[in-house]
């Protein structure tokens, strides 16, 4: 099995126009249909990454737009698992910057991220409890990406420009142990990429659009090695001796409770 820092310089080398070569053979346009930013009903299915702590959950493959998905996201059903998508620690203070311009209201880092339910379990109080690796993206009650828009059936982002690496490069993945697998197992592949769930496969793609999608894959590849191999590195053992019951989230940069606060931090 490789290591993670031989897994990073294998991501390091990989060549975009490569990366391109096959996305263009598999084909990809997005169609704005929303499900790969929505929760979605227990029992359509998940999937997980290639790490121990944490997976991508699998969204609604079918027709999302429309009447129907509208009312699936907005009827509070308690039977809809939420969108879970990686965000890394630094994307998290860009969209806090970016959510409170879009927005013109202070955002704070709960409003964007919270601690990967992977590995946490009720506490005494009710609240999350436990230890856990990586942070997923806000949402809102009714399990759907807090920055999730949608107008007439057609899906939108609210901080499109600003939208982490795991969004920029929906629905592909590179083959490499050590990087995540979004949104479930692969359907698709051509070279090193893998193609997930999305009906936008199959599509034409231009050159220019796919060579941008590569070089967004490769440095989302690279930066799922690093955060991995931090992680590793700064994990702290005793961290939730500290914290009094709260949620720990390891990240590359070291323990942190639920609300992003370092667990050091005076």
């Amino acid at each position: 099995m490789e290591t993670l820092e031989a897994e990073l310089d294998r991501a390091r080398e990989l060549a975009v126009a490569d990366l391109a070569d096959a996305i263009e053979a598999i084909g990809f346009e997005c169609t704005r249909c929303g499900a790969c930013c929505t929760g979605y009903e227990i029992g359509e299915g998940t999937g997980s990454d290639d790490g121990d702590e944490a997976g991508e959950r699998r969204s609604d493959g079918g027709d999302n737009g429309g009447d129907e998905a509208g009312k699936r996201r907005n009827d509070g059903d308690p039977e809809r698992e939420p969108h879970t998508a990686t965000v890394f620690p630094d994307e998290v203070r860009d969209l806090t910057a970016a959510a409170s311009e879009t927005f013109d209201e202070p955002y704070d880092w709960r409003d964007v991220a919270r601690p990967m339910p992977y590995g946490l379990h009720e506490g005494r109080d009710g609240d999350p409890a436990g230890e856990t690796f990586e942070w997923a993206i806000a949402t809102d009650d009714c399990g759907d990406c807090t920055f999730y828009e949608e107008t007439d059936g057609r899906g939108a982002c609210s901080v499109h420009d600003d939208r982490p690496l795991v969004c920029r490069t929906y629905p592909f993945s590179v083959a490499l142990g050590g990087t995540s697998q979004p949104m479930g197992e692969a359907v698709d592949g051509a070279g090193m990429v893998r193609a997930h769930e999305c009906e936008g496969l199959g599509l034409d793609i231009d050159r220019a659009d796919a060579e941008e999608l590569a070089a967004a894959l490769k440095e989302r590849a690279i930066r799922e090695l690093e955060e991995a191999i931090g992680v590793r590195n700064s994990y702290d053992p005793n961290a939730s001796d500290r914290t009094e019951g709260d949620v720990v989230v390891f990240d590359s940069e070291g323990p942190k409770r639920g609300d992003g606060t370092p667990i050091d931090e005076e």
